[in-house]
């Protein structure tokens, strides 16, 4: 499996998604964004 490496700007944007929705989990945030899971536990 090839690991695919985002952009600062994506992982800022990921994490200003995931505080603008309390209560949302990082499975649904991924989903939204379409990555997998495990991409933005890193």
């Amino acid at each position: 499996m090839v690991m695919k490496h985002y952009p600062a700007e994506f992982k800022a944007d990921a994490v200003a998604l995931y505080r603008s929705r309390p209560g949302a989990t990082i499975a649904q945030i991924a989903d939204d964004l379409g990555v997998n899971r495990e991409t933005l536990r890193s």
